[in-house]
């Protein structure tokens, strides 16, 4: 699988993907500029009378819910059955999915009328998608899910995989990705990226970067997730003890200079 994530990462690079984005204005600096350093484009058109045009001369559409409001729902809706019309890629983040009636409305109305082909959450988001309990604390998984084993997580990964005919990714201290037939395990990461507001954003937009240049989107999701994983660990340790600014700074960085030779050393996956 490593070998497939590897010639993901050279097809990104090469074909320059532009990846449309309906994001949330706390991060959409972040996921532009993690789009770019990947060697992908990013585009951030939110109005309603100009979504399907850019959707339709994009290579992926990342639709994230963090900051929702009538208007960029009507601009989603609308963007993803553009992509879906074109077989455009939908990469959906339902950032805080179980915390808010709106949300929670949105998250249901986008999986019944946009064909996805990730969504990406953490174990609260993907625990309500799942149509199962879930203890949410605002945009973050709750500690209770977060403790959810590796078993629960596949089990829930599996189910929406199946659900929705999708690809479910479920980042936290393991990541799990599945279509439903393949399951991968990711142990790359490190806490400090939960100190930082975004990244879970930012690994969403990478994951549309390499949907934007893939027809496996087992093998994208999981490249996506990985490359933020790694980063994070080497923005680490080149940030060292600078805090929490310096790390932020070092993603960005790390991600710019990613090479195959290095995403081959560092990365920990295993198929279940």
């Amino acid at each position: 699988m490593i070998q497939d994530i590897v010639e993901n990462l050279r097809a990104v690079r090469e074909k320059k993907p532009l990846v449309h984005h309906i994001t949330n204005y706390v991060t959409v600096n972040d996921c532009a500029n993690i789009v770019l350093a990947i060697g992908a484009s990013p585009i951030m058109a939110d109005d309603i009378d100009e979504v399907e045009a850019i959707t339709a001369i994009s290579s992926a559409l990342v639709l994230n819910i963090g900051t929702l409001n009538s208007r960029t729902v009507a601009s989603m809706l609308a963007a993803g059955k553009k992509a879906n019309e074109l077989n455009i890629p939908v990469i959906l983040d339902p950032v805080g999915a179980g915390t808010s009636e709106l949300r929670n409305r949105t998250t249901e109305r986008l999986l019944k009328e946009v064909n996805i082909a990730v969504l990406r959450g953490n174990m609260s988001e993907i625990h309500f998608v799942a149509g199962l309990q879930a203890t949410t604390k605002g945009v973050d998984a709750s500690e209770a899910d977060q403790k959810s084993g590796k078993e629960i997580g596949r089990n829930i990964a599996e189910k929406v995989a199946k659900q929705f005919g999708c690809v479910a990714a479920i980042t936290g201290a393991t990541d799990i990705v599945s279509d439903g037939r393949r399951t991968v395990y990711i142990e790359n990461g490190t806490n400090l990226l939960s100190n930082v507001t975004g990244t879970g954003c930012m690994c969403t937009s990478l994951v549309g970067a390499f949907c934007g240049a893939a027809t496996d989107f087992l093998i994208a999701a999981t490249g996506g997730i990985l490359s933020m994983g790694i980063v994070g660990e080497l923005a680490a340790e080149s940030a060292g003890d600078k805090g929490n600014g310096s790390f932020h700074v070092a993603i960005v960085d790390e991600i710019s200079k990613l090479n195959t030779e290095t995403l081959v050393k560092r990365a920990k996956i295993h198929e279940a």
